[in-house]
């Protein structure tokens, strides 16, 4: 006969709540995929702008709101970002080279873009919300917010803070340029044509580099410590079998929606366990933030248009400061040129993410010496 001892006892009851801690896990992100797909099915019907992402972003802010069991697919983030960033590389192809020098005075712009969205809005949130220094200042860089976070927090800021300032950010910059382009240009973002060829239509020998190349792209990324690896990796490595002629089609179609509802899940996600009144204030906090950062997007975009004659609306997708894959989401809903919003976005995401750090230390150095 066999004895249970008192430590086996304990670790049997102890994996139960795990055990449940999960399935209760998987139930709310199932719950929350659900509301998600239903809703941009809802957005789709009715034809409004990127509707699988707004519809499964804005439903999941809502439930956040009034507290229903959802939760967000967050482990499954570097898989969804594989997908868009695969798709992003396939907009990379041999005729772009002939383009790439028309491209430069953006580029070099976007320094002095960062510069001043720096100089504004870390100030706002530093008066007007009343953070303190290390909070407001990585709440203002218009990086990549788990960037963000992880930096600001090493440096003393209030992680809570910094995810609700840049997640409405993301949220509201994707919202009104959405709306912009819809309403005001008259732009259908509804048309699904622009989100690549069904399943049916890809050979399958390219469907199977299409998934070798996010896989190698990611470990590729991590291994050369690139900035932002899981975004860079898979975007180069795409780019390349695509330039190379290896690939003619982006990921399927199907495959695209799907990331959007996850992505647009995982965003709206991000206000759970936020106090209702913290969720309104950052969204209020954040509208303020989104219109000042717009106003000097429009203000670089007519400037750099007036200039040196690039497309306008081209450059308002570049200089927007939502995130990569969600402003390359409406660069290809608008049947713009992805390769060059998403590379400005690259840079600007590079940018912040090697400056921020240094600009802070340096900023801490002249607050003290004086």
């Amino acid at each position: 006969m066999t004895v249970k001892t008192r430590s086996e006892g304990l670790n049997m009851s102890s994996a139960k709540p795990k055990k449940n801690s999960t399935k209760r896990r998987i139930v709310k992100i199932s719950f929350a995929l659900f509301l998600g797909t239903v809703s941009g099915y809802i957005f789709n019907w009715a034809g409004l702008p990127l509707p699988w992402m707004l519809g499964a972003m804005f439903v999941n802010i809502i439930a956040a709101l009034i507290r229903l069991p959802v939760s967000g697919p967050t482990k499954l983030r570097p898989l969804v970002a594989v997908i868009i960033d695969v798709m992003l590389g396939s907009s990379f192809t041999p005729a772009l080279f002939n383009q790439i020098s028309l491209w430069a005075p953006s580029l070099v712009f976007m320094v002095l873009y960062l510069l001043a969205a720096a100089m504004v809005i870390v100030p706002y949130y530093r008066i007007v919300a009343g953070f303190d220094a290390p909070t407001a200042y990585f709440a203002g860089m218009p990086g990549g917010l788990m960037e963000m976070m992880i930096i600001g927090k090493e440096m003393g800021a209030d992680e809570r803070s910094i995810i609700l300032a840049h997640t409405s950010r993301i949220v509201l910059v994707v919202a009104l340029v959405a709306v912009w382009f819809r309403v005001v240009q008259g732009i259908d973002l509804s048309d699904r044509s622009q989100f690549g060829v069904p399943f049916s239509q890809i050979p399958a020998k390219e469907l199977i580099v299409l998934s070798i190349v996010g896989v190698v792209g990611y470990f590729i990324g991590r291994f050369l410590r690139l900035p932002a690896p899981m975004l860079l990796g898979p975007i180069l490595v795409s780019a390349a079998v695509h330039l190379l002629g290896i690939v003619h089609n982006p990921p399927p179609s199907e495959l695209v929606i799907i990331a959007q509802i996850f992505l647009g899940t995982i965003v709206g996600c991000r206000f759970i366990n936020a106090e209702p009144k913290a969720i309104l204030r950052a969204i209020w906090l954040g509208l303020g933030a989104t219109i000042l950062m717009l106003a000097l997007t429009f203000s670089f975009a007519i400037a750099l248009h007036e200039i040196f004659d690039q497309s306008l609306e081209q450059l308002v997708l570049a200089y927007s400061p939502g995130g990569l894959a969600e402003m390359s989401l409406v660069a290809l809903a608008m049947n713009a040129d992805i390769a060059y919003v998403a590379s400005h976005h690259l840079v600007r995401i590079s940018l912040v993410m090697l400056l921020a750090p240094i600009l802070f230390r340096l900023f801490l150095r002249l607050k003290r010496s004086s």
